[in-house]
């Protein structure tokens, strides 16, 4: 019996118009911390981030992947016979957001959430596409709802500390929504995938409150990451893996229409791309303009990837996922 491939039959973003530039940012940590030396114009240059995206006055994390699941179901409108929540954020630690986000939506169909930092949409699309194949369902719904904002430290103790919080300065709230739907077509949809983990590299960056280590921990809610220590473990993962991706599938660089990779400072693309032998020009920078997305990042390319008509029905793309933990998901498709 042939097994159903899974397609992209709609895809929602929702970005936020609330902004806050770089320049504001910096002048807020010296407004609130007077002691506290800081380059003018240290953030942008570290990372190219000019700005991020704030929540809407009072929406949770819910509110932004249901903004973004009314867009792809615009697109793409049907049933739905499973939700997905995938995100480093949530509501909750009980009941699974994607309860909430199916409330939202008015659905009554099945729901799960996946969590693995900034692959938690990558991840919720491998395990979407072994359900559809295994004929479980046919059209499910991933929603992703990031709201990093909340984690932002500006009270700071010392300078060690500023550095320590300092990547979640540019991280960026926002809203990402992935149909995946069954096709008896092989050659489109889900092609194939690849995901691996160095998980001793756990403690380089966390969040660390809510859990069983710091329950109720005021001073553990904020980010906490080495972002040397971050950026030196993904190098470390070298190349091999994505070029293993393309032999199996006698693919070269130039087959490919869009490559999205996930951004946390753009500084560290050039010497990705270059690693990978792959040309600049093949992917779709956000970093810049929006910040560190997180999870809402790949699908954010590939929406503006449409929107610039660099890909369309027939493109073939390649998600490169990189997430804390450590994590590298990779997956091929064709639109």
């Amino acid at each position: 019996m042939h097994s159903a491939s899974a397609r992209i039959a709609g895809i929602g973003i929702f970005l936020p118009d609330r902004t806050r530039s770089t320049k504001q940012t910096e002048r807020d940590l010296r407004a609130a911390n007077p002691g506290l030396k800081l380059a003018t114009g240290l953030i942008a240059r570290l990372t190219g981030v000019e700005a991020v995206h704030l929540r809407p006055e009072g929406w949770q994390t819910s509110d932004l992947a249901v903004a973004a699941a009314r867009l792809a179901l615009e697109e793409s409108p049907g049933p739905i016979d499973l939700v997905i929540f995938a995100s480093a954020s949530q509501d909750l630690i009980e009941p699974a957001t994607s309860h909430i986000v199916a409330a939202k939506l008015g659905f009554d169909c099945p729901v799960m959430d996946v969590k693995n930092a900034c692959n938690s949409v990558l991840n919720a699309m491998q395990v979407a596409e072994a359900l559809i194949a295994t004929g479980q369902y046919r059209r499910v719904l991933i929603a992703s709802g990031e709201q990093p904002s909340h984690g932002v430290r500006w009270s700071l103790r010392d300078h060690a500390q500023f550095i320590r919080s300092f990547p979640g300065y540019t991280m960026s709230d926002g809203g990402a929504a992935v149909i995946l739907e069954a096709t008896d077509d092989p050659t489109t949809g889900i092609l194939d995938s690849s995901f691996l983990a160095v998980s001793k590299h756990w403690e380089i960056g966390t969040l660390p409150t809510g859990g069983s280590m710091n329950p109720r921990s005021i001073d553990h809610a904020y980010f906490d990451m080495d972002g040397t220590g971050l950026q030196q473990a993904f190098l470390e993962l070298g190349p091999q893996p994505v070029l293993d991706l393309l032999t199996k599938n006698n693919l070269t660089w130039e087959d490919f229409d869009l490559v999205a990779i996930h951004q946390v400072a753009l500084p560290y693309l050039p010497p990705i791309f270059d690693r990978l032998g792959v040309a600049a020009d093949k992917s779709v920078i956000t970093i810049a303009d929006h910040g560190n997305l997180a999870s809402v990042t790949l699908p954010l390319q590939l929406s503006l990837a449409r929107e610039r008509g660099l890909v369309g029905p027939g493109s073939l793309v390649l998600f490169i996922g990189l997430a804390g933990g450590i994590s590298l998901g990779l997956m091929l498709v064709r639109l």
